[in-house]
Order: C-alpha cells, then structure tokens, then sequence
C-alpha cells in the first residue's frame, strides 16, 4: 500500500500542477528559512492568486504544446483530425487511451494486451485494408484506408484485403490420392483431405479431382475516390462491399455432425467454385473429357464455371453438357453480389485420376485413332485416283487441242493420204515441245521418238518422189 501510494504521489509531481506545487512548498520553505517576514492577508492572497496563474498558464501552455506537436505524429490531412489526435495523446500521458491498432495487408498487428484495452483509440490502415468497426450492440461504420479514431466502446468487426488474390484448392501433384489413398499420419491424412475437396464424379461413375485456381477480390468501385482521411487506394475502395463482406454471414453445415459454422468470406468463391464444378462434372462422361475432337469436356466445364461466377444470366447445359438454349439465372453470382466479392478468373488443371483410366483411355484413343488413320488413308486414295482422272482428261483435252491446231482453221477437203494427215498432227506437238518444255529433261526423249515416227512417215508414204531424202520435213 505505501509503495502504491509512493508510485501516486510521484506521478503527480511529475503532471505540471505537481510541479508548480512543490516548487511552491520549497519556495515557502526558503522564505521561512530565511526568516523573511510571510506574514500579512494581503500576501496570502497575492501567493494564492500567483500559484492560481501559474497552475492556469502551465496547463494551457502544455494543452496547446500538445495539440501543435501531436499533428506530426501521424500523417493526417483532415483538418478536423487535429482535436483528435490532441485528444489521444492526451489520454496517452493520462494512461486512459485505448488500443493503438496497425493493419496491413487485411491484417489486424497489435501488441500483447492491445485487444484488452478499452477507450478513445487509433486505428492505421494502409492501401490494400478496410474494416468495420462494433459496438456490442450494432455495427458502426465501414473505415477504408488511412486513420480512424475509435470511440471507447467501438473495437474492429471484422477486416479484408483489398487486393486480388489467388487461391488454389484441390490436390497436388505429389498426394497421388488414388496410388496412395491413406497417408500414414493423421496429420498427413488431413491435409490431403482437405486438398481432396474438388474430388467429383462423372456422368459414366469415374472419379476425378483437379486442382482449381480462383482469382477473386473484394468488389472494386467504378471509379476510384478518398476516403475520409483523404487517401486515395490503388486497389480501389467500396464500403458497401466490404461492410456486407464481413456482417453478411454464410453458415456451412457440418457433414459428420449437426453443426454449423460461420465461413470467413474470403473462403465463399471456393465453396461456390467446387460446387459448380461437381455439378458440371456429372454432365460428362469420363472420356468426354478429354477428347481431341473439338472443345474437350474440361474445356467446356472451365468456360462455364466463369460464366456463371461473372454473368447474372447464362446458358443452361442439359444431362450430357450440351446447351440448351435456355438462359437462367446464377444463384452463384447473385451469391457473390450480395456479399460484396467478384471472381475474376477461374482455372482449372492438374486432374488427378486412378491411373488404371489413365491406360484404358490411350487403348481407346490408339483404336480411335487408328480408325481415324484408316478413314484418312482411304480418303487419300479417293483423293488421288480423282485427281489422276481429272490430269489423264485434262492432258487429253491439251493433247486434242495442240494435234488439231493444224486443221482449226477454214473447212478442207477430207485427205486422201492419211500419210499426210499424220504429219500434219506430228508437225504441231513438235513446236509446242521446243516451246514449251525447253526445261524438261524429258524433251530429247520426246523429239527423238517424234522423229522416229516422222523418219517412219517419210519412209513409207508412197506419194513422196523417191529422191526426197530420209528424215527431211516438209
């Protein structure tokens, strides 16, 4: 008790009325020391009304020291901020202030026995926070990036982060959940359960689980404005969205036990995700899935799966994950809505599967495609026998063309010597040769055979005089 009392007494010394006090009392002392004459009414109240000024002066001097140096304590830039912070540092040399909170990144840092403090205090959020702020009978107010002053009562609600962020659920690569379905410690065992949770079965009874990635945020503003303390986020920020994020609860029912529990809002996308994924799945058999003819069955899967987190309306897909033409609305996006969030991208990848499917799948794709290689061969064949008939007509029809060059002009007498009809057809493939396939290294073989045929001609046409000379042309 002696000591509390020590400790009470040496923190009023300590306060500017202590002070002025006790120098009071040791200036008594001196005088009365000093036999100076304190006598007289006159000089008490002279004393009293001087030790009244210096108690007036000494607080006003250190209420308005205070309120001009509290302004550099932190960086405010609302002008109406300044009684407040005063306020605060006033109660923090009385010992009566409330918590001093930081929250970064979404995330509430304090110091031990913060939480337990109550009063007026101070809450700094950077860029990418927001919260909302209670009482223990309602909710307050939204508070986005920047300085908030808390009332005695007021403690955080809840906090978010403003940032897009990436969560990935379903199971890695090396849990090979179906070679090694039972890890060997509980610990091991409930991890991979819960990486298990996009485990879906399809239309023809396999079991599938992939890895799904989501990209999702807190609903962003059209347009981007300051907040109350006059900060201005690069991530945008809205105070509806994040005050239903966190006062808009969902309840998820427990599955081994009647219960249920408040699921954080940053866990809503995934739980809506995996539940449009399992319902898609069963639309498609196992091989639909990933089949080479067209969008595969994951494909279409993922494309609708984004369309029904970021469309109000979407096209519904019958049993076997054809589209029917009807348009319905999506519980999911509504869902999304209303608790202030958006899903920006969905993927989906790394499907894990008993990899006895695995061998059975590329037996089939190997006769598929051997059913395919033998279509396209005969195709081929087809192809080339008809474009071996249209050249062999085409040739022929060149072929007419060029022999009857020489008869393509006025009407004649039919020949009597076919002899000579013969060289008149010969005569005119030999100049298109020269002519035309100069190139060719065909051309000699032709000549020479044109003019054997030629030679021949001479030879036995018997209109010809005898002195013509053998191979001379006409």
């Amino acid at each position: 008790m002696f000591k509390k009392l020590s400790s009470g007494i040496g923190a009023f010394l300590q306060t500017p009325a202590g002070v002025i006090i006790t120098a009071n009392v040791i200036w008594q002392v001196v005088m009365w020391a000093m036999k100076i004459p304190t006598t007289g009414v006159v000089y008490y109240i002279v004393s009293f009304f001087i030790l009244g000024l210096d108690v007036f002066v000494a607080f006003t001097l250190r209420d308005q020291l205070i309120y001009f140096f509290s302004q550099f304590v932190l960086p405010i830039q609302n002008p109406k901020y300044r009684q407040d912070i005063a306020a605060r540092v006033k109660n923090f040399e009385s010992g009566s202030r409330g918590p001093a909170l930081f929250v970064k990144n979404g995330r509430v840092i304090l110091h031990e026995g913060e939480e337990k403090k109550r009063g007026a205090g101070l809450i700094v959020l950077d860029t990418a926070s927001a919260i909302v702020l209670r009482t223990d009978t309602e909710i307050k107010d939204t508070v986005g990036p920047g300085i908030k002053f808390t009332k005695s009562n007021e403690y955080i609600a809840g906090s978010v982060d403003l940032r897009a962020q990436w969560q990935f659920i379903g199971p890695l690569v090396t849990d090979e959940p179906f070679l090694h379905p039972v890890p060997a410690s509980s610990q091991d065992y409930n991890e991979t359960q819960s990486r298990q949770q996009t485990s879906g079965l399809t239309r023809d009874g396999f079991e599938v689980s992939p890895t799904i990635s989501i990209k999702f945020s807190i609903r962003r503003p059209l347009e981007k404005k300051p907040t109350e303390s006059g900060v201005t986020s690069y991530y945008g920020f809205d105070a509806e969205a994040v005050r239903n994020a966190i006062t808009r609860e969902v309840i998820q029912l427990g599955a081994s036990e009647n219960t249920n529990a408040r699921m954080e809002w940053n866990k809503l996308p995934a739980h809506l995700v995996v539940n449009i994924w399992r319902e898609y799945v069963r639309k498609f058999k196992f091989s639909e899935l990933f089949t080479s003819n067209g969008p595969s069955g994951l494909q279409i899967i993922e494309e609708a799966i984004n369309k029904r987190v970021k469309k109000a309306n979407v096209e519904a897909l019958d049993d076997t994950g054809a589209q029917t033409g009807e348009w319905v609305e999506s519980f999911e996006f509504k869902q999304l809505q209303s608790r202030g969030l958006e899903i920006t991208d969905v993927r989906i990848h790394n499907v894990l599967f008993d990899p006895a499917l695995e061998e059975q799948t590329i037996e089939e794709w190997s006769a598929e495609w051997m059913n395919i290689a033998k279509k396209e061969e005969s195709h081929l064949n087809e192809m080339e026998a008809w474009i071996e008939t249209a050249a062999r007509n085409e040739a022929s029809k060149s072929f007419a063309k060029i022999a009857s060059r020489q008869f393509g002009g006025k009407p004649t007498h039919p020949q009597e010597n076919p002899f000579k009809t013969l060289q008149l057809l010969i005569q005119p493939l030999n100049e298109y040769i020269l002519n035309e396939n100069s190139a060719s290294s065909d051309m000699e073989t032709d000549l020479r055979k044109l003019d054997e045929i030629w030679k021949w001609l001479l030879d036995n046409n018997p209109n010809l005089p005898t002195n013509t000379g053998s191979g001379d042309k006409p």
